[in-house]
């Protein structure tokens, strides 16, 4: 008798654990549907005029055919001329979809050109040059990523030189480096 009962525990564990996995399993394969279809949806439009644009090719190519010019070309010729269109056709993305965007974001960190500062009281307080062009990104609202990428620095770059500045200027946050840098007469 004890040997049904854990016969019958053992199926019931394993029928648990087998239900357990093919639900976890069928989930899975609904996410990965849905990744691939927002994939695809997403490559329709290159699909689309990478197909057309051989369509064309294939068709010029039975023209020529066609028009017996295949006879008297070489090989190397076709070759050349599919090359000449892709390549084209790659410079013409490369100008058209990589061009930096123009606009709202130019317009927001663009400012007015600041005011000399006193060196004096810069070296007084020991701010660096690079430390000052931070402090002014910084009261102009940039982040740290922005700001590294403007001054062309490493995030931790201009981590330690926020900390630096933290340092100099007695404070705790960006906010009161910015307020006392604005009464200090620094920006």
């Amino acid at each position: 008798m004890d040997k049904t009962k854990f016969a019958t525990r053992s199926q019931l564990r394993n029928s648990r654990t087998s239900s357990f996995l093919e639900s976890c399993i069928k989930v899975r394969k609904d996410c990965l549907i849905e990744k691939l279809v927002f994939i695809l949806s997403a490559m329709k439009k290159t699909i689309f005029l990478y197909g057309t644009l051989l369509a064309l090719l294939v068709w010029a190519l039975k023209w020529m055919e066609y028009r017996y010019i295949l006879r008297d070309l070489s090989l190397q010729f076709y070759l050349g001329l599919v090359a000449l269109l892709f390549s084209g056709l790659g410079i013409w993305i490369g100008l058209n979809f990589l061009k930096p965007k123009t606009g709202a974001a130019e317009q927001k960190t663009t400012t007015a050109p600041t005011p000399a500062v006193p060196e004096a009281l810069l070296r007084e307080l020991g701010i660096s040059p690079r430390e000052y062009e931070v402090l002014q990104l910084m009261a102009a609202g940039l982040s740290n990523q922005e700001i590294a990428d403007r001054l062309f620095i490493s995030l931790n770059t201009v981590k330690t030189h926020t900390s630096n500045l933290y340092l100099k200027l007695d404070v705790q946050r960006r906010t009161q480096a910015i307020q006392k840098a604005k009464e200090g007469g620094l920006i």
